[in-house]
């Protein structure tokens, strides 16, 4: 893991190395998604249990309610306590997200508004493969519930053995509606056009590796989605406080996820910096991840020696990371100065990973910069806002020369004429 100054002259190319590790060639990824979403789109299950049984060794998509039922049974009570609890914290705070239609009359009698509605249907995607992510079925589900989404469709990779208990007992927990063991752009697909057995959904949500984000791509605008999700990635910034053991582990917390994930720490503390990086070689060899934490370290890690709080800020804002924590021993001192991050967490006793679990606020975060114009995951991403116009004669009269206007201005005449013709009866 390299360690630099920002003054240096290859700090440039180091950072712009880390923030486009998610901008590999991605045209053979393409090619091969555009394939399978073609088949799933045209021959439905017979494509979706082709496929399914060649990357993931089973054709057996949907998984029975009775099974779903009986998952809790042979989950641990202490970690269903645990997703439990998890649960209601979320719950809590997507709550507070809520928001109602509104009606305004104005002077003229007219009355304007906004009606508030949950999407019909949504498809939460369900990361699988490298470990198991119940946590990920809370994030998306509990979201949509609470909009009042009236289905919520689970697709997430299986196995011959079927679907991890855990993660069947966090779906019937959040009133998950179905679950489809189904992974990759195939899931993508049938989400979006509906098969047989899979229903059609207005909206995709979820993170998942490059199949699965570049078909959320493709599909978008036949289906809307959340984001396009790339490898996790953290920020510590630190002022040289606190216990440097504290932020390699932190650090450590987002590379054991995927060899393309980041950790950067930022800190003005030349001194501290060394002994971070001393503790992170340390904690490495006791990690079982370590073969992915060190080649996540190795080709996207870094420690940078800003010059300043107000710098290492400024690179923040660049930067704009999924994870940032303000380490530090003053943390709402620089909050006012974040102006990009998917999550900020405040001080020392605020690791990421609680927020990754049970906090609250939801753990599905842009990723790659994108905190620049992206949002977390919410209760807005499942609903839709519809305008509401009522005109009384009175109000029309009093609108309707200007309105005339601006129609004739822009050339649209049968515009125009829709307004004079009833102001002729006025």
């Amino acid at each position: 893991m390299q360690i630099i100054k920002s003054n240096d002259k290859a700090f440039r190319s180091c950072l712009t190395r880390i923030l486009a590790r998610g901008d590999r060639s991605a045209e053979d990824v393409e090619s091969t998604v555009k394939k399978i979403i073609k088949q799933v789109k045209e021959e439905g299950d017979a494509a979706l249990i082709r496929l399914t049984e060649k990357f993931d060794g089973h054709g057996n998509i949907e998984v029975s309610q009775k099974e779903i039922k009986a998952s809790k049974k042979h989950v641990k009570k202490d970690i269903l306590s645990s997703l439990k609890a998890a649960f209601a914290r979320i719950e809590e705070f997507h709550r507070k997200q809520l928001q109602n239609s509104w009606i305004h009359t104005g002077e003229g009698g007219e009355i304007t508004g906004q009606l508030v509605r949950p999407i019909e249907k949504a498809g939460i995607y369900v990361p699988g493969g490298k470990a198991l992510y119940p946590s990920s079925v809370l994030m998306n589900a509990v979201p949509a519930m609470v909009a009042g989404v009236d289905e919520v469709v689970m697709v997430t990779p299986g196995s011959s053995r079927g679907i991890d208990p855990v993660i069947l007992a966090a779906a019937d927990l959040c009133g998950v509606s179905r679950v489809f063991q189904v992974g990759g752009a195939q899931a993508v697909a049938a989400l979006a056009y509906g098969t047989e057995t899979v229903p059609r959904v207005d909206k995709i949500t979820g993170p998942g590796n490059i199949y699965v984000a570049t078909a959320k791509r493709l599909v978008y605008g036949v289906v809307d989605i959340d984001m396009i999700a790339g490898p996790s990635e953290i920020l510590v910034l630190s002022d040289g406080t606190g216990s440097p053991e504290w932020v390699a582990a932190d650090m450590l917390s987002q590379a054991e996820h995927d060899e393309m994930a980041s950790a950067v720490l930022i800190t003005t503390d030349e001194k501290f910096a060394s002994i971070v990086e001393k503790e992170i070689k340390v904690q490495l060899a006791r990690l079982p991840n370590r073969k992915i934490a060190e080649k996540s370290m190795d080709d996207y890690g870094a420690i940078i020696i800003a010059d300043s709080l107000l710098e290492a800020v400024e690179l923040a804002n660049e930067i704009a990371p999924e994870h940032l924590e303000l380490f530090v021993r003053e943390p709402w001192n620089l909050l006012q100065g974040i102006k990009n991050a998917g999550a900020v967490f405040m001080g020392y006793y605020s690791p990421e990973p609680a927020g990754d679990y049970f906090a609250g606020p939801n753990h599905v975060l842009p990723t790659g910069g994108t905190a620049r114009f992206f949002s977390p995951l919410s209760v807005d991403d499942f609903i839709k806002k519809t305008s509401l116009i009522s005109f009384t004669p009175e109000a029309l009269k009093s609108a309707g020369s200007d309105v005339v206007r601006l129609a004739r201005s822009e050339g649209f005449i049968a515009h125009a004429e829709s307004i004079a013709k009833r102001l002729k009866g006025l």
